[in-house]
């Protein structure tokens, strides 16, 4: 009997895991930078309009003028953070749209190799021991089958929660409806 795999087959697969992981730390630092990026423009932002609104209600004229401006200020910062939840928002679902694609990309490699590694097992079975091997590696089979079965619904349940928060988030970038003024 051959032995069907080889130091390089170990190295090569070794390999491609590292790679594999370099590319969803990648990924996921990308995905840290840009979070990073947006609260530092956001708080930023928030300084300067801090300083503004503060100048302006410092400069108000008597209290009506003072509770005017601030009642008139108070709307731009609850935009501003609407703007930032729905951004933040973005970014996360985005890192995790590309972290999913290099996982499964990973999956599907690792399942050919798991698939090319269990043929060349059967292939090389001692004699006589045909019936166990393939026996063995169709259970195998069927243990991986029902594995991605379980990644594949909850992928699913991910994407359903996903659409839901994106729809609660579309609901609530959505204006109230002005109510009739009291008489």
């Amino acid at each position: 009997m051959s032995n069907p795999f080889t130091t390089e087959q170990f190295a090569d697969i070794q390999k491609a895991q590292i790679n594999g992981l370099l590319t969803l730390a990648n990924t996921a630092f990308a995905g840290v930078e840009r979070l990073a990026a947006l609260n530092l423009n956001t708080a930023r932002t928030l300084f300067e309009d801090g300083a503004g609104s503060a100048r302006a209600l410092l400069g108000a004229k008597d209290a009506q003028d003072f509770f005017a401006l601030q009642s008139t200020l108070a709307q731009p910062a609850f935009d501003k953070a609407l703007i930032w939840s729905r951004s933040a928002y973005e970014i996360g679902n985005n890192t995790r749209e590309e972290l999913n694609k290099v996982f499964e990309a990973q999956l599907a490699e690792a399942s050919q190799s798991i698939d090319t590694s269990l043929d060349a097992l059967v292939k090389n079975a001692p004699a006589g021991t045909d019936a166990a091997v393939s026996a063995s590696v169709g259970a195998f089979r069927s243990a991986l089958g029902a594995t991605a079965s379980v990644y594949e619904t909850l992928n699913k349940a991910a994407r359903q929660v996903s659409d839901y928060a994106e729809a609660n988030l579309a609901a609530t970038a959505k204006p109230a409806p002005k109510g009739k003024k009291a008489q």
